[in-house]
């Protein structure tokens, strides 16, 4: 197959025409093989507008979606990014080309060495990939520019919050069942928080979620 045409198609025809338009992340994409970080049986569809499943009943979001949260996190060079759910590791090298580090949580052993994998042989290097439960954030790095959480939550710990360094940002999947909204959280100042809401989609739920929190964004 032509991945390269059918790269050069997704960007045009799904992420453009989603208000995808800074040019570093259009570019970023367009470096990233995505197509190598897809299971194979599912790689014809690499570049097609579906959640692709991925073992255990996680699934990589769509192109569009991707691409909309890396531009929505407003990286910069400087930056250290959180990311709670390696997956396939695909976001994780998103990520890593626009950062200075990554630190990637995921509690299965599977997805993680997979990752690694497919990280090794896109050539990145910036990323470290911890194993264990990141329900609740993880202190071990904190504070961080950037929080991107890829699995859905009832609500967001307060923890999360605490782990954000002023003027950072996090993208969270709040909601259950259809009722499931992306929100972009800023730390403007050590007490204030803002919160926008970006679009709605639908997105199995981080494993070992933590109890509900009093803090309700």
């Amino acid at each position: 197959m032509d991945f390269d045409t059918l790269r050069r198609t997704m960007i045009d025809t799904q992420i453009r025409t989603w208000d995808v338009l800074d040019p570093r992340v259009l570019a970023t994409v367009a470096e990233v093989r995505r197509e190598l970080f897809v299971p194979t049986p599912y790689r014809h569809l690499a570049f097609a507008d579906y959640a692709l499943p991925l073992p255990h009943g996680e699934v990589m979001w769509t192109p569009k979606m991707e691409a909309r949260v890396l531009q929505e996190l407003d990286l910069r060079e400087q930056d250290r990014v959180l990311e709670i759910g390696t997956g396939s590791g695909y976001m994780t090298a998103l990520l890593a080309r626009m950062a200075a580090m990554v630190h990637s949580v995921e509690d299965r052993n599977e997805l993680s060495q997979s990752a690694e994998g497919h990280l090794r042989v896109q050539g990145v290097h910036n990323v470290h990939l911890h194993g264990g439960d990141g329900a609740a954030g993880w202190a071990a790095h904190a504070p961080y520019d950037a929080i991107c959480i890829t699995g859905s939550l009832p609500t967001l710990p307060a923890a999360f919050k605490e782990q954000l360094a002023v003027g950072g940002r996090l993208i969270a999947i709040l909601g259950t069942g259809h009722a499931m909204r992306v929100r972009r959280i800023t730390r403007s100042q050590p007490d204030v928080f803002e919160s926008v809401e970006l679009f709605e989609t639908e997105i199995p739920p981080l494993r070992h979620q933590a109890p509900a929190s009093r803090f309700v964004f």
